[in-house]
């Protein structure tokens, strides 16, 4: 049922079928109740802006309160802010119904522990465990379901304290599409009562488009925005704004790689880049170890997912890790991606330095990289077709020295992800369309 960032699937298809969660919430409850030192038996449980989440969020607190748990409902927020809001309100654990960057016609559902942090893969087994063989226990008094006020109010209060105090933001014009998704509230907030001057986008959800040619999947919509308005900075969510995409002024497209490499190197020339270090993933550009390396700094790799990012940063005791994708953690702050927080921290350092966001994007020089998604009907193990594996070894000899081969699936979808990187943009294409066919030979 977990897969890299928690269940996903296609709304009232099984697991996610109403009677599937109720059972899902009395599971979870069962193997989490059990932790030692719980704060409280009190749940939070947050959505995205999905229709969806409708019948799913009812059955999912009805599931816990049968458990004997009170529920606390916050709304359509950010998947950062019940994270953050999970520990600030000492609850048990949150809980999170989103599909993240998915179509309208999915959504998931993403668990975090009382500290705010993502269930390791030991709970998840054991949730999933209770799932599969549910044990009849002794009856208990049924929990309370009710809305969480100021939960909007207080995650925005949250993320503007992440900026020094003594600045503003005053004097900088931003663009914001934000998916009709989950920050269609929080994010035009929190620019505005930091100073700076918005134009918002794609802040309308009507529970069928979120994500719809718009946020952080379809950043041209962005490109174009900035460009037609004039403004200093663009940025885009996803649904449940734990990503983060910029355009500088100039049209220039930024993603996580962009950002670890700014906020990087800011953090390090300040003393406060906890042991030289940042963790990225596999996907993750090799210019980032080039500009970062030469400040002295290490690059830890992570498989993709950013809660392998968040597991090497607390094993290390780090303060910044992050995928391509835009999940930036800025671990002083918080305990997953956050895109408000990364906006913030981005927006900051060009007001500390006096910089357009185009002359501090420039210090990374990336590779080139092939990257492709390719529709799979079943995720077979790659080692089990032979001319692909053939395809892989030609492609890993020919970059031997000067570039790299990444084939993996896709933990959420039905897609195996291809990424080339090397000095040679047409020699990658060539390599990804012979990868690519037999791919498409086994598997499509």
């Amino acid at each position: 049922m977990f897969g890299t960032d928690g269940i996903r699937g296609i709304a009232n298809q099984e697991p996610l079928t109403a009677g599937s969660v109720v059972k899902l919430a009395q599971a979870a409850a069962a193997i989490l109740a059990a932790l030692d030192n719980q704060p409280s038996h009190t749940v939070l449980v947050g959505r995205d802006t999905r229709g969806s989440g409708d019948f799913l969020e009812a059955a999912l607190a009805a599931g816990l309160a049968s458990a004997g748990f009170d529920v606390l409902l916050t709304g359509p927020v950010p998947t950062p802010a019940v994270a953050y809001l999970t520990a600030f309100h000492q609850a048990a654990f949150g809980v999170v119904l989103s599909a993240s960057h998915n179509p309208f016609r999915d959504n998931g559902i993403k668990f975090f522990g009382s500290d705010g942090y993502k269930l390791d893969d030991a709970l998840e087994d054991a949730i999933e465990d209770r799932f599969a063989k549910p044990v009849n226990g002794p009856s208990v008094e049924a929990g309370r379901i009710r809305p969480l006020s100021g939960a909007i109010e207080g995650y925005v209060n949250f993320a503007c304290s992440t900026v020094p105090k003594e600045l503003s933001l005053r004097g900088l014009k931003v663009v914001l599409d934000l998916a009709n998704g989950a920050a269609s509230q929080t994010t035009p907030l929190a620019l505005e009562r930091l100073g700076a001057s918005i134009e918002v986008h794609s802040a309308t959800p009507d529970g069928r488009n979120i994500n719809e040619n718009c946020g952080s999947m379809h950043p041209q919509v962005l490109r174009r925005l900035v460009l037609t308005s004039g403004a200093n900075v663009g940025l885009a969510h996803d649904g449940d704004a734990d990503r983060l995409l910029l355009v500088d002024e100039t049209g220039y497209l930024l993603d996580g790689d962009d950002i670890l490499a700014i906020a990087g190197s800011h953090l390090v020339s300040r003393g406060i880049l906890r042991s030289k270090t940042v963790v990225a993933t596999v996907m993750s550009n090799y210019g980032l170890d080039a500009l970062l390396g030469g400040q002295g700094v290490t690059i830890l790799r992570t498989p993709v997912g950013d809660r392998h990012v968040v597991e090497s940063m607390r094993r290390h005791d780090l303060n910044l890790g992050g995928e391509q994708s835009g999940h930036v953690i800025f671990r002083d702050f918080t305990t997953t991606g956050d895109g408000l927080v990364s906006a913030l921290q981005i927006l900051s350092i060009m007001q500390l330095s006096g910089q357009p966001l185009s002359r501090l994007r420039q210090a990374l020089r990336k590779f080139p990289q092939e990257l492709r998604n390719l529709p799979v009907r079943q995720k077979i193990p790659f080692d089990q077709f032979p001319s692909l594996n053939a395809a892989m070894v030609a492609a890993e000899k020919t970059l031997a020295g000067k570039g790299r081969v990444v084939l993996r699936y896709s933990g959420t979808e039905p897609k195996a992800r291809l990424l080339l990187e090397g000095p040679d943009a047409d020699l990658l294409r060539r390599l990804g369309d012979d990868i690519q066919a037999e791919i498409e030979r086994a598997l499509a």
